[in-house]
């Protein structure tokens, strides 16, 4: 099963998340299929970069999306 989640970067204190096609049942920061986006909760407002492509078709293909990034991808438009 694929899952579309997000993937903790950056330094202590100043998380940087990426957007990645991963399975299920691999670390949460461990190998990922391919990235989908970047979302950076630093900056005001917080900064989300989609590849609205890739999204619709790993959402085609059956990947589910976690909560959060679920939120995100409604937030951009690319999901109800």
């Amino acid at each position: 099963m694929v899952k579309l989640r997000l993937t903790r970067m950056g330094k202590k204190r100043a998380p940087f998340y990426r957007i990645v096609a991963a399975d299920a049942n691999a670390p949460r920061d461990g190998r990922f299929i391919e990235q989908v986006g970047t979302y950076n909760p630093n900056v005001e407002p917080a900064e989300v970069k989609v590849d609205e492509e890739l999204a619709k078709k790993w959402l085609a293909n059956g990947a589910v999306p976690t909560n959060t990034v679920a939120r995100l991808f409604k937030n951009a438009g690319i999901q109800k």
